[in-house]
Formats: structure tokens, C-alpha cells, sequence
């Protein structure tokens, strides 16, 4: 009972705090995800004069749920249709931005002094994108339906895709320091082949399960059925040591087939705010202000480069491909 009165103590400071700053942000016409992060930094462990938040993990947990959330809440708007529509132009644009931000990230390592294998990580970290950050700060703006972000959400899948492929090649150079190409061609492609199986297999059941169920006129079945779907996928996706994050999307881009889309949609998004909410707020929880001033230099140069570097790999990425 006493942890159970901690955690909601925690989850009345987060809303209280994120409801406040949210809407300062909002008059001050600044994005609402970035008031999140500050409430985190307000209320988390490294502010000043003590500590408002008592069951960390448990938000951290929560926070993993909101990214299983925006990532459903993604698939659901960016069908299959899309995905095919911009997969070339993706695939193009996502290869030459890794390509291009590993080999920045390698020389500002370089140029730092740091040794060859911290400076090939920074360069991995930054030719990856926060496909959540990226959604939510479109969702607010209210472009998630453009065509060029239809493009950022294909680049961002395909992003992700090969990410697990780079996590395999760093794993074997960091624990062998030699790179096993074969071996991240394999796990790829084993990714391609479950990805295309529960596409085909999932096409074919879950959208007419959810007409099934949605004949019942209750709203209430529907979402517990969505999120039965959702949550069961997701642990498997995990259990085959793989993104929850792309199974989050996979499933909502098999649900997006289904008749009753929009119907689903609403009955998500309540849910999808919270969680995402607290999510943000998880990541403020971990920033550590003093650390930004102690290191303020590499993180100027490092933030430099990821500006105009992203800028110039996925604009060269996507001119090359035609667009």
C-alpha cells in the first residue's frame, strides 16, 4: 500500500509539473515536448533543493510505454500503402545519413582525442534520429499529414531498420575488434523476413479480428482487443530480441488496414497523450544540468554538427533519389 501511495504521489507531481510548464510553453509559442523534458529536469534527482520523485523505475517503465504508444499511434497513421510509396526515397536517404553521420561523428571524436572506438560509437549515436521526438514535435505542429513528413516517417523506419544491423556490427568490432559483415547481413535479413511474414500473417487475421469485434458497437472491447494485439505483438517482437519500438509500429501499420481505423485512433489517443507525457518527462528525469556545463564545449560542437550534418545527408539523400 505504501508503494502504491509513492507511486501515485510521483504520477500527481509529474502531471502537475508537466501540466504547468506545458502550458507556459505554449503561450510563449515554444514546442510543448520540450516543456516535458524541462518539468523532468525540474523535478528530477539532480535539481535542487530535493528530490520530488521517489520510484524512478517505475516511471522509466511507464516512459517505455509511451514510446510503445506514439510508435502504435505512427503505424496506425502511416499505412502500408505509404510505407511502399516512399521506400525507395527512404531507404536512399536513411543509408546516406548513416553513412555520412558515422564518419562526422568519427572525426569530431578524432579531433577530441578520444581512440578509434569511442569515436566510431559517437558517430553511431548520431546518425541515429529520435523517431518520438520527431513525431510528437510534427504531431504539434500539425504536419503530421504532409507529404515531406510522410517521407521523415519512412526515412525514420528505415532509420531504425538498419540500426540493428550497426548495433550487431559494433557489438562484434567492441568485443572482438574485427567486423563481422556476414554476420550483420544475416540478422538483417532475418529482420527483413520476420518483418515481411508478420505483415502478411497479421494482414490477413488482426484487421478482421477488429471488424469482428467492432460489431459489438462497445468501445470498450475494441480497445482492450487493440491493446491485447498491441502489447502481445510488442513481447514478441521483444522475446526475438528485436525494437519494441518497430513492433509498436509494425502492429499499428497491420491495424491501419482495418475498416475501423478511425474509430481506433480516438480510442488511442487519450491513452497515447498520457503515456507519451510522462515518457518526455522520464528523459528530463535522467539530464543532469551540471554535466551540460561541465562539458558545454563538446556538446556545442557535437550539436553543430548534427544540425547541419542531418541537413545535409538527408537532403543529399533524398535529391539523389529524386525528390
Amino acid at each position: 500500500m505504501h508503494h502504491a501511495i509513492g507511486f501515485i504521489q510521483d504520477l500527481a507531481v509529474i502531471m502537475a509539473i508537466a501540466g504547468v510548464v506545458t502550458v507556459l510553453f505554449h503561450r510563449l509559442k515554444q514546442p510543448v515536448v520540450l516543456g516535458y523534458i524541462v518539468a523532468g529536469v525540474i523535478i528530477g534527482p539532480y535539481t535542487p533543493p530535493f528530490q520530488l520523485i521517489h520510484d524512478e523505475a517505475t516511471i522509466q517503465t511507464l516512459g517505455e510505454l509511451g514510446v510503445v504508444f506514439l510508435m502504435f499511434s505512427l503505424g496506425l497513421e502511416f499505412s502500408l500503402k505509404k510505407l511502399f510509396k516512399v521506400g525507395a526515397t527512404a531507404f536512399v536517404a536513411a543509408a546516406s545519413e548513416i553513412v555520412l553521420m558515422i564518419w562526422i561523428g568519427y572525426e569530431i571524436g578524432q579531433w577530441f582525442g578520444w581512440n578509434a572506438m569511442d569515436s566510431l560509437f559517437l558517430g553511431a549515436m548520431l546518425a541515429i534520429s529520435s523517431t518520438t521526438i520527431i513525431v510528437k514535435a510534427l504531431s504539434e505542429l500539425g504536419m503530421k499529414g504532409e507529404p515531406f513528413a510522410q517521407l521523415i516517417f519512412g526515412i525514420l523506419i528505415v532509420e531504425d531498420i538498419l540500426a540493428i544491423a550497426m548495433l550487431v556490427l559494433l557489438s562484434g568490432i567492441a568485443q572482438t575488434g574485427s567486423v563481422s559483415a556476414g554476420v550483420a547481413f544475416v540478422t538483417l535479413g532475418k529482420l527483413l523476413l520476420f518483418m515481411t511474414v508478420s505483415m502478411v500473417v497479421g494482414i490477413l487475421i488482426v484487421p478482421r479480428a477488429l471488424d469482428y469485434v467492432a460489431k459489438a458497437k462497445s468501445d470498450e472491447m475494441l480497445l482492450v482487443t487493440v491493446l491485447g494485439f498491441c502489447f502481445g505483438f510488442c513481447l514478441l517482437v521483444v522475446k526475438l530480441d528485436y525494437s519494441i519500438a518497430l513492433g509498436a509500429f509494425l502492429i499499428g501499420a497491420i491495424m491501419a488496414e482495418s475498416r475501423n481505423l478511425q474509430r481506433i485512433e480516438h480510442l488511442i489517443a487519450p491513452v497515447r497523450d498520457m503515456f507519451s507525457a510522462i515518457f518526455f518527462v522520464a528523459i528530463g528525469l535522467m539530464l543532469n544540468p551540471a554535466v551540460l556545463v561541465d562539458y558545454w564545449w563538446p556538446i556545442a560542437v557535437i550539436t553543430v554538427a548534427v544540425v547541419f550534418g542531418k541537413i545535409v545527408s538527408c537532403g543529399l539523400g533524398t535529391f539523389l533519389a529524386g525528390r
